[in-house]
């Protein structure tokens, strides 16, 4: 199947948008999970085929239906929302796809340490007013200085899960008239 991706900017649709989280815990007993009540972003696609954009998350609003690890979460040892409010993926280059994956180039940042990072997204939606993609990968916590782990709990990866909407980005008439 070929997917066909129109040219032009466009914004996230929050209510149609999820990034969750998922890791193993507890010596491997327990899978936590997570899911961001809030996430932002915006792209460009261009007629060479080429995107780019940022989707941003609020870490504050993390809810793993538990608060008090929900709590320390965000605290200093995890996410440290006080300082670090966001978390992004800066996207630096995505080949609008051949087929219906597309290979996304970018930098994650998290709690204000960047690092690369590739993912593959599959295009669930295609349309003049909408773009929908959903990817799965794995986050290496210590390489953004995420390093608590009592008794030696948490290992391994965390596994992010998203799936993103876009809609076409509106462009008002005072947009038009900007210098």
């Amino acid at each position: 199947m070929t997917v066909v991706i129109e040219t032009g900017s466009w914004q996230l649709d929050p209510a149609r948008s999820t990034v969750a989280i998922a890791h193993r815990t507890m010596w491997g007993l327990v899978t936590v999970k997570g899911a961001f009540a809030s996430v932002t972003g915006e792209g460009e696609t261009r007629p060479d085929g080429t995107a780019h954009g940022v989707v941003s998350v609020d870490t504050a609003t993390l809810d793993t239906r538990n608060a008090k690890r929900d709590a320390h979460l965000r605290g200093s040892d995890f996410f440290d929302t006080e300082n670090h409010p966001t978390l992004t993926f800066a996207v630096d280059g995505a080949a609008v796809p051949q087929g219906d994956t597309a290979e996304i180039v970018g930098r994650l940042t998290v709690r204000g340490v960047g690092g690369p990072q590739t993912v593959t997204a599959r295009v669930t939606a295609s349309s003049d007013d909408a773009i929908g993609l959903a990817m799965e990968f794995t986050v290496d916590r210590e390489q953004f200085g995420m390093v608590w782990n009592q008794l030696g709990m948490i290992r391994g990866l965390t596994t992010v899960t998203a799936t993103l909407t876009f809609a076409r980005a509106v462009v008002r008439d005072a947009d038009l008239l900007a210098p």
